[in-house]
């Protein structure tokens, strides 16, 4: 397996750990992973979702997963999915439009947003 997709499976499975995880590589592909992940870090979280979606797939049933996702969940959350997600996805729901909301999305709610998409596609 190259290392950045190793280095992508250790992020991951894994984020707090790793670097750990990555150690136990041999020294110089140790330190290549590393580079790797260190790289994947500093990523936006976008970028690292759409890559590990490009690397590893997206689930057979995403569409269908992502659909139940936005017929259970409130209003506010519905919509804070929606503006996360990326176009090919957003084109699912066309009754749907993107709409800027009132207020500032507290970080929780985001933070649950992107979990639940990322659940719902891998």
């Amino acid at each position: 397996m190259p290392l950045e997709r190793l280095a992508l499976v250790a992020w991951v499975l894994g984020r707090e750990r790793a670097a750990d995880l990555l150690g136990g590589l041999g020294e110089g592909s140790a330190e290549r992973a590393t580079d790797h992940l260190r790289r994947l870090a500093s990523l936006p979280s976008a970028q690292r979702q759409a890559k590990v979606a490009v690397e590893f797939g997206e689930r057979a049933d995403a569409a269908e997963r992502l659909r139940q996702v936005m017929a259970e969940v409130p209003p506010l959350l519905r919509r804070e999915i929606l503006r996360r997600l990326p176009p090919y996805h957003r084109s699912l729901f066309p009754s749907e439009r993107v709409e800027a909301l009132p207020q500032e999305v507290p970080p929780a709610l985001g933070a649950l947003a992107e979990r639940l998409i990322r659940e719902a596609t891998r």
